[in-house]
């Protein structure tokens, strides 16, 4: 079981597997991200287009939506009823083995490449697709990501209604990659790791007492 408190403060737990007690693969193990440079850079081309709107969102479980590459089972406990005792596959590539990680980067770029867009020469991490006044521009962070563009409710609505993910936490960006996006007393939009920075005075405050 892991456990973990997100920037909003929600507590989240999920079981995962005992990747540990695999062999390593030759292969990488990792997901690319998106810089934060790149993140800042789309948030500002929205802004400096008037027409484009800056939307977030997140895909939930994500490794979930795609299937591993690893041979994993587990002995089916008393929860799974009839089936207690029985030695049950996993297709699915759950959380905590050497190999989901890429094989989600995979699943989306394919539905990204799918819809058409293609791999900023950049950032590969940074995707896009021609419109007919504007460029379209997504950037991901494992199973975070980013929307610039005229209409950012379409790109949702197919991600969830043609390719099934279920996602949250859609809305306009107000924070990404670590750092919160907001407009200072002038208007100006402004990026700064708010968040972090008043989780760390808290740490200090609650450990040292100053």
């Amino acid at each position: 079981m892991a456990q973990a408190v997100k920037h909003d403060g929600q507590h989240k737990a999920r079981l995962v597997a005992g990747g540990h007690l695999a062999e390593t693969p030759v292969t990488s193990v990792c997901s690319s991200v998106v810089s934060l440079r790149g993140a800042r850079l789309l948030a500002f081309v929205g802004e400096l287009n008037d027409i484009m709107k800056i939307w977030s969102t997140d895909v939930g479980n994500a490794c979930l939506e795609t299937h591993t590459e690893e041979k994993v089972c587990i002995i089916a406990s008393p929860e799974f009823g009839d089936h207690e005792g029985h030695v049950l596959i996993v297709s699915k590539a759950p959380c905590g083995l050497h190999s989901s990680a890429p094989r989600w980067s995979e699943r989306l770029a394919d539905v990204l490449r799918e819809m058409g867009h293609f791999t900023s020469k950049c950032e590969k991490d940074i995707w896009m697709r021609g419109m007919a006044d504007h460029c379209e521009h997504i950037v991901v962070h494992v199973d975070d990501s980013m929307i610039a563009g005229k209409d950012p409710e379409a790109i949702v609505k197919m991600l969830t209604e043609k390719h099934h993910f279920e996602l949250k936490g859609t809305r306009p960006t107000k924070f990404h990659s670590g750092c919160d996006i907001f407009r200072d007393e002038e208007g100006v939009l402004c990026c700064a790791p708010k968040k972090h920075i008043e989780k760390i005075l808290g740490n200090c405050w609650r450990i040292c007492g100053t």
